[in-house]
């Protein structure tokens, strides 16, 4: 179960006529949604992909020591994100996925070699384009140690590729060799492709991805929340509250804002408009963080991420550890609100796999609303491209 409250510490901030005015916008703006072109996310999903990820997954298991996930930014945040929160932070018996093609560093792709090169292990390239160059060095550097190692027959086996249906180098690649692939649509992007074969895959080596897409789904439910979200940031943006701090306390959920921040920094950061996102992490960030965010500039605004329950027991002066934590929380709530800083909540009553999903899905359509209200497109990312071209040009000189 997952509870909202976008108004106990954001109604001094507020115009309630101003609310009103952006909320009976509301099925307009759904309508709207409905008729861009790249929402397949928002669609029931192809019964063919998870049975073929089912049955991929479990040869992966069944043949490998280890799958290397290579792809950036929406490629691979949302199941890195997802698998970091419900993975044990010791002694975790999970099937080894590591997460590469996020660096440039030599010093890392070194040591991932040095660490791969005695593994039984595979691979999964995700690039929608097949042109990221992340991700495409990464994939010729542990593609060469494949070979170094195995012939071309061998290869089939531990190269996988999740790309476009019908386009795109790493389309052809498979096309040419054999390679077993999967298809992210057309009607979906990066950084809304969490139900698709790109997540999925890497995901069910762990994890029941029935319960996800469950989750996903029942998150539907949630489209009147999600645009009154959509809306209390919107009109906090037009009193100058241009950063949004993304407040969780659990480390395990660091990844999480990461994809929080993709999300909604490349949907609606367009045209010279949009919010800011960024995140912290507590208790321990209050402590760097905290004086600027009590005192500082008034620039920002929280959403806080609270988890009520707990399924870990500690103890601290005969009191349960997880309440303390949240007491802290719902502390730092009213102390930075008395220091002029809207915050908003959001509670789950505990951090399990429907109520993750669920909260992808509320995010998702967040982020969509939030790009409508900004009158931007919320599917596409020109700006990224700015820097790929420079990046080109210094290269070919």
């Amino acid at each position: 179960m997952i509870k909202f409250d976008f108004k106990t510490y954001t109604n001094s901030f507020i115009n309630q006529e101003e609310f009103n005015d952006l909320y009976n916008k509301k099925n307009e703006m759904i309508e709207k949604l409905k008729n861009c072109k790249m929402t397949g996310w928002m669609k029931p999903i192809n019964q063919d992909w998870v049975t073929n990820i089912k049955k991929c997954a479990q040869n992966i298991k069944n043949n490998f020591d280890c799958l290397v996930v290579i792809g950036i930014g929406g490629s691979f945040l949302g199941s890195y994100s997802f698998s970091k929160m419900f993975q044990k932070y010791f002694d975790d018996k999970s099937f080894p996925v590591i997460y590469a093609g996020t660096t440039l560093s030599s010093k890392y792709l070194e040591e991932l070699q040095r660490h791969l090169e005695h593994k039984n292990f595979c691979l999964n390239v995700i690039s929608k384009s097949g042109s990221t160059m992340e991700t495409n060095v990464t994939y010729q550097i542990l593609k060469d140690l494949l070979k170094r190692k195995y012939s071309d027959e061998e290869l089939k086996s531990r190269i996988i590729i999740t790309t476009d249906k019908s386009t795109g180098p790493l389309h052809e690649e498979a096309m040419v060799n054999n390679y077993q692939s999967f298809e992210i649509p057309e009607d979906i992007g990066g950084r809304y492709s969490f139900l698709t074969p790109a997540h999925l895959l890497p995901l069910a080596l762990n994890y029941n991805i029935d319960d996800i897409i469950e989750g996903y789904y029942e998150g539907d439910r949630l489209v009147d929340i999600a645009y009154e979200y959509a809306v209390t940031r919107k009109l906090l943006f037009n009193q100058h509250k241009v950063v949004e701090n993304f407040c969780v306390y659990e480390e395990c959920m660091a990844p999480f804002t990461e994809w929080l921040k993709q999300l909604f920094g490349e949907t609606e950061g367009k045209e010279g408009v949009g919010i800011l996102p960024t995140s912290t992490i507590h208790t321990r960030d209050l402590h760097s963080l905290g004086q600027f965010v009590q005192e500082g500039n008034k620039i920002l605004f929280e959403t806080f991420i609270k988890i009520t329950n707990s399924d870990s027991f500690v103890e601290y002066n005969k009191q349960e550890l997880h309440r303390i934590n949240n007491i802290v929380l719902d502390s730092v709530v009213k102390a930075h609100y008395s220091g002029g800083v809207p915050c908003l909540e959001i509670e789950m009553t505990e951090l399990d796999i429907e109520n993750v999903s669920s909260l992808i899905y509320f995010f998702m359509l967040s982020a969509a609303f939030s790009a409508l209200l900004f009158n931007v497109d919320p599917f596409n990312q020109p700006g990224v491209e700015v820097y790929k071209k420079e990046v080109k040009q210094a290269l070919e000189k």
